[in-house]
């Protein structure tokens, strides 16, 4: 049986959002402090947030706010709490490296759009493309901590245990039913994938590292930190 939280009710700065607790309030961890306390804002992330250098996105897309209405008009929201910069000019690891293909054409278009992979013939990737037009740049979105619609999700990617349900990019998108059909979708306009301004993480709980999976890239961009993480988020990869 999935494991059940009680919830509690936030007020925002645009409306009353309903999330469920996920952590002792004496737990005392950053991630539940920022949960229970912070101001979470529902506006949605516009393009001008997203046409700016992707290092600068991917670490201040930590504690946005990832939200999906499925076709029933149920709305799911997730906080990001784990990310991956794939930067222009050179970076090995990035899927344009190559140029513009039918695959990676979202990469050089609009900023804010999706860019959806699949890996291993079966899972996908959920990346936001940054940049102006034609950079072929992204974020790729690898974790999030699901905030509302957790039994939704759950019905989509039944777990035994809530942490494994979306701490992976793979899992993500499993659990929130996103594959290629979302390529090239545009997410400041889509009333079924976007993203809200949810709470800005201070600079001392987040983590910095090298990306994970890319040991076909050069040395330097393999050692390259442009992984960002939520310290303490048990929603962090492993």
């Amino acid at each position: 049986m999935p494991q059940s939280f009680p919830s509690i009710r936030i007020a925002t700065q645009h409306q009353n959002v309903s999330v469920r607790h996920t952590s002792a309030p004496n737990e005392g961890t950053c991630w539940g402090f920022l949960y229970l306390e912070a101001m979470i804002s529902t506006a949605r992330l516009t393009r001008d947030f997203f046409d700016r250098d992707t290092v600068v996105v991917a670490r201040d897309l930590l504690g946005r706010i990832l939200a999906r209405r499925f076709p029933d008009g149920f709305v799911a929201r997730l906080r990001i709490v784990e990310i991956e910069a794939y930067t222009p000019n050179g970076d090995t690891a990035n899927h344009a490296i190559r140029g513009r293909t039918p695959r990676t054409a979202p990469m050089f278009g609009p900023p804010g759009h999706a860019y959806v992979y699949m890996i291993y013939g079966k899972y996908h990737c959920f990346n936001i493309v940054t940049e102006s037009i034609g950079r072929g740049a992204a974020v790729l979105i690898r974790a999030a901590e699901p905030l509302e619609g957790i039994e939704r999700l759950e019905h989509h990617r039944p777990v035994r245990h809530h942490y494994d349900l979306t701490n992976g990019p793979g899992k993500l998108c499993l659990a929130l039913n996103i594959d290629r059909s979302f390529s090239g979708h545009d997410c400041i306009t889509s009333r079924e994938l976007w993203l809200e301004e949810g709470v800005s993480i201070p600079d001392d709980n987040i983590a910095q590292t090298p990306r994970i999976g890319i040991d076909y890239a050069a040395e330097h961009d393999r050692l390259a930190l442009k992984r960002f993480f939520i310290k303490s988020n048990p929603w962090v990869s492993k």
